[in-house]
């Protein structure tokens, strides 16, 4: 009897023990199949999520707004003037600038005439001296005479001399002048404030009226010029992986393939962040890959671009040029008609 429940016994824990073991591998070939992702050889992927620079447009000179012409959600492109501030002051102190510049252009030219009148004394007094040298020299005229006529000459060439010093600081005022109005001209080209790149507004941090300090930001854009997805990859991949390589880019619940190219590799290795799935694989020094979505088709698809989205990346690695794309994962190339064009 004891026999045969010590028999029954050993049976239940050998079963309990396959069922162990079968679940360990299930799990094994799960965790596997989602690491490797099931593709072959000469492919990589990742898991990384869709996203875009942000660039905050600021003030550069501290004032009031005065408009502010876009939404949240709008699209820009580059050069689109989003907001101009306040710039009464300053055009102002330009138009004082200004006067200034034209007051000493007008010193210049009294300065100029100042110069030949004095030129023209010069010569005079040159002349005379010379006659009365000679004079002088003759017994004709006296000694003090032309002493006389010496003084007056030195007196002469110093009074050119004086008003071409004039003439140097009337020029040296009008460049002073004109540098100040191109200071506030450059001031207020500055208040205006435009789109550096195409983009969508995604915040829209002040209102029209309010004081707002230097580099006070006003708006904030979403640049989708630069529309991209970052993964890790292991140094064996990353090894195969030059920048330009083909890639796709595969988000959930969306069954199209976005085409990309690799725009970054890291230069140096790093511990891969919390978002990797599993332990393994956080463990282990990973490279970070940028896969950068084309301008163009951004343009072509611009409003559904959604940054945030979350997705997996598949790049073909270097010396792989004849296999075919495992459209199980990177899904299907994206259709013309798909999707509607924006405007």
């Amino acid at each position: 009897m004891d026999t045969t429940w010590r028999d029954k016994g050993i049976v239940r824990w050998t079963i309990m023990g396959l069922l162990v073991v079968a679940f360990l591998g299930a799990a094994a070939w799960y965790v596997n199949e989602q690491n490797n992702r099931g593709l072959p050889e000469g492919f990589a992927a990742g898991n990384g999520r869709l996203e875009a620079d942000q660039i905050d447009l600021a003030t550069r000179l501290g004032g009031r707004v005065s408009e502010i012409r876009v939404s949240e959600g709008d699209l820009v492109q580059a050069g689109d003037v989003v907001a101009v501030m306040d710039t009464s002051e300053l055009q102002a102190l330009l138009s004082s600038a200004q006067a200034d510049a034209a007051r000493a252009e007008s010193q210049i030219n009294e300065v100029r005439a100042l110069i030949q009148q004095r030129e023209a004394d010069l010569a005079l007094a040159r002349i005379e001296f010379q006659r009365t040298e000679q004079l002088a020299e003759r017994g004709v005229q006296s000694q003090a005479l032309a002493d006389r006529a010496k003084a007056t000459l030195a007196v002469a060439e110093a009074a050119v001399e004086a008003a071409r010093a004039q003439l140097s600081t009337a020029e040296r005022a009008v460049d002073a002048a004109r540098a100040l109005a191109t200071r506030y001209e450059t001031q207020i080209a500055d208040s205006t404030l435009t789109a550096p790149v195409f983009g969508r507004i995604l915040y829209r941090l002040a209102q029209p009226g309010e004081v707002i300090a230097a580099g006070g930001r006003v708006v904030t854009i979403i640049n989708l010029t630069q529309v991209y997805m970052e993964i890790f990859l292991p140094a064996a991949a990353t090894m195969h992986t030059p920048i330009g390589a083909e890639a796709r880019i595969r988000l959930d619940n969306i069954d199209y393939a976005i085409p990309a190219r690799v725009s970054f590799v890291s230069p140096e290795a790093q511990f891969t962040p919390r978002t990797v799935e599993t332990y393994e694989e956080r463990a282990d020094l990973m490279f970070r890959i940028r896969v950068r979505v084309p301008e163009e088709l951004v343009r072509s698809y611009v409003d559904h671009v959604r940054t945030g989205l979350r997705g997996v990346a598949t790049i073909r690695l270097s010396g792989n040029d004849t296999e075919p794309w495992p459209a199980e994962f990177v899904g299907k190339p994206i259709p013309e008609d798909a999707l509607p064009k924006a405007e």
